[in-house]
């Protein structure tokens, strides 16, 4: 280690340099402290590049878990590709659910009146899909520009209360590195008497083992870790 001191003003002497001293009518003070020597510097950058290592390699695992509770309700984001709605068909045929409920908000830009929405979007392609034990239910929410999926959320929650229908848990089907923050969104809405489990469907889009090599699986990596951030640290749910 190197040990560097800031010198007194004004101080003539080897032993005046050496004591702390004050200086500048008192406001300032002279301390002594450690910076590391190159072979210091070049453990920390080891060090560093490591962790930064294992944090690209980790990332989309953390992003992307599979963490499912079957039974209850089985809950599809209506806006997911026709493979992972293909696979929550196979899930619904796996396990025994109440219901097979579809959500999401309106499909292009926002006008006046009447509009499709990813919800029927999805229904239809399930059920085209062969998803009929149980059928699938739309569940269309509101118009909007940010927080789409926590409406999602909200509005299952409101039609599931509107027909006295309490589920203890609910089986979330979503894709990739969105799974994390949409699971965290539905369990803001729902609240703590509901469990969340999430299926994380493959993004064909990229190879999720080397994301970083693509710019698709870049940006959605990218994105979906900030989104996440900000849906933990900062976003204030509207209940």
């Amino acid at each position: 280690m190197q040990v560097v001191s800031t010198p007194a003003f004004g101080s003539g002497s080897k032993l005046g340099m050496a004591r702390d001293r004050r200086f500048f009518y008192g406001l300032l003070h002279r301390r002594v402290f450690a910076l590391p020597t190159w072979r210091g510097w070049l453990l920390v950058a080891v060090l560093a590049g490591a962790v930064g290592f294992a944090g690209v390699r980790t990332v989309h695992v953390f992003l992307a878990p599979t963490h499912s509770v079957p039974g209850g309700l089985l809950v599809v984001e209506g806006w997911l590709p026709d493979y992972c709605l293909e696979e929550a068909v196979a899930e619904s045929r796996r396990n025994h659910y109440d219901a097979l409920l579809v959500t999401g908000g309106v499909i292009g830009p926002i006008t006046p009146g009447p509009r499709f929405t990813y919800a029927d979007l999805g229904a239809t392609k399930l059920e085209k899909l062969g998803a009929t034990t149980p059928a699938p239910q739309a569940v269309p929410s509101q118009d909007a520009y940010r927080d789409r999926t926590y409406i999602s959320a909200i509005t299952l929650r409101d039609w599931l209360n509107a027909r006295h229908w309490h589920p203890a848990k609910i089986n979330l089907v979503s894709i990739g590195p969105h799974s994390r923050r949409s699971r965290l969104l539905f369990e803001e809405a729902l609240g703590p008497d509901v469990e969340v489990g999430i299926i994380a469907a493959k993004d064909l889009r990229y190879d999720e083992r080397h994301w970083w090599r693509s710019s698709e699986g870049f940006r959605s990596v990218v994105d979906e870790l900030v989104a996440y951030v900000y849906a933990r640290i900062v976003f204030i749910p509207e209940k």
